[in-house]
């Protein structure tokens, strides 16, 4: 008799109800999957619009500052310019130190390494702020996911000739 009280007091679970408990995590988990695959694109996306808009904003004060002039242009390796509208490598902040209106070696102010799994289209040419923080032209950034899967996770940012930075509308269909 005494037996059988001390069976009834053991706690815990059997190896049958710890595999359905892991089935059911399972078979949440795979549901969930997809559903964070767009957020976690949108968020890819979300930062590297904030980390341009710095980078401009960054560019921007800096030339106002040193009243010489700065700018951000695509750079692989963080030393020297690049040139094309595939901004995917990274991009670089510079100051222009000299005046001269171009990045020389040790203008450099910080670096930015792009993320492979986006895709980053901007400006052919460097953005060249000059020492009232304006540029000669409008220009635009278009960044999205390598693989949008057909919904809207495109950003376009467009920077004014005041070098203010304006998203243009929301998230838009990838191209």
């Amino acid at each position: 008799m005494a037996r059988a009280q001390t069976r009834g007091t053991v706690r815990g679970f059997t190896l049958i109800e710890l595999m359905v408990a892991i089935a059911i995590v399972a078979i949440l988990a795979a549901i969930a999957f997809p559903s964070f695959q767009y957020t976690i694109r949108s968020n890819r996306v979300a930062t590297t619009t904030n980390q341009v808009i710095a980078a401009v904003a960054l560019a921007r004060t800096e030339a106002i500052r040193s009243t010489r002039g700065g700018g951000v242009c695509v750079s692989s390796d963080g030393a020297s310019c690049g040139s094309g509208t595939n901004w995917n490598s990274g991009w670089m902040v510079w100051a222009d130190r000299n005046g001269n209106g171009s990045f020389d070696s040790g203008e450099e102010l910080r670096y930015m390494q792009g993320n492979p799994k986006l895709v980053v289209n901007g400006p052919a040419a460097a953005l060249r702020f000059d020492s009232r923080g304006r540029l000669n032209s409008i220009q635009q950034f278009a960044i999205q996911p390598d693989d949008c899967d057909g919904k809207a996770l495109r950003r376009v940012l467009a920077i004014g000739a005041t070098g203010q930075v304006r998203k243009d509308g929301g998230l838009q269909s990838c191209s």
